[in-house]
């Protein structure tokens, strides 16, 4: 019998998770599959999910901070993966990930929804958070490390330079060209992490918060970069 997960966003029509997911599935040799819905009412889905047996899901923008609130249990006040076990919901925050191995004394993080929230536990204490409703533009001075954890790619929002580590959550499925500050940050000569490997180090730690089984990481990756 098929085992079924989903994404739940708000839009998904982007999203490479399921083409990753299904690579991975199909290359640990498990009946499961992933689908994407377009959804605004999260509760709902996620109560829809529960009733037809899934297994768990992901979760996207705009509802990570309200899918923590529907969990029974939920690791952080912002959560992007769901697993339904035993007739509770159950949150994780699979998005730390993404800034694992990466060590920085000061940052600047420009966002301030459920992504630039749930990256907080991993962030140091010294962060300033940039958005357009508050402190503005951007000013990534005596900074180490620079977040984008906004869709935005095409706008150039702070200016990287040598010495600091960029990691930009945002990515288009339309092409496979960097991001604007993807971009001038390679030309920086700064350490870069991509919205597609972001994907990837989030996405592997659902699979195992799923399945139990250690994720196909290079198969995930191979997937998101064709």
């Amino acid at each position: 019998m098929t085992t079924h997960v989903a994404l739940l966003g708000h839009p998904v029509a982007h999203s490479l998770s399921p083409l990753m997911h299904e690579a991975a599935f199909a290359a640990a040799r498990l009946d499961w599959q992933y689908s994407a819905f377009d959804v605004e009412d999260v509760e709902a889905a996620v109560a829809a999910l529960r009733t037809l047996g899934f297994a768990g899901a992901n979760v996207t923008i705009p509802h990570k901070l309200a899918a923590a609130r529907l969990c029974d249990e939920a690791e952080d006040e912002s959560v992007n993966t769901l697993v339904f076990r035993d007739g509770r919901v159950l949150g994780f925050n699979t998005d730390k990930e993404i800034l694992a191995g990466i060590h920085a004394r000061r940052a600047c993080v420009i966002g301030g929804g459920g992504a630039a929230r749930a990256l907080a536990p991993a962030l140091p204490a010294d962060t300033r958070t940039f958005t357009r409703s508050g402190a503005w533009p951007p000013d990534a001075e005596g900074c180490d490390l620079i977040v984008n954890a906004t869709p935005v790619r095409d706008e150039l929002l702070v200016e990287p330079r040598a010495g600091q580590v960029v990691v930009d959550l945002a990515y288009s499925i339309e092409d496979r060209g960097d991001t604007a500050l993807v971009a001038a940050a390679r030309a920086a000569g700064c350490e870069v992490v991509d919205g597609r490997e972001a994907l990837v180090r989030q996405g592997a730690k659902s699979f195992e918060l799923w399945t139990g089984l250690p994720a196909p990481v290079e198969v995930m990756r191979a997937a998101v970069r064709a």
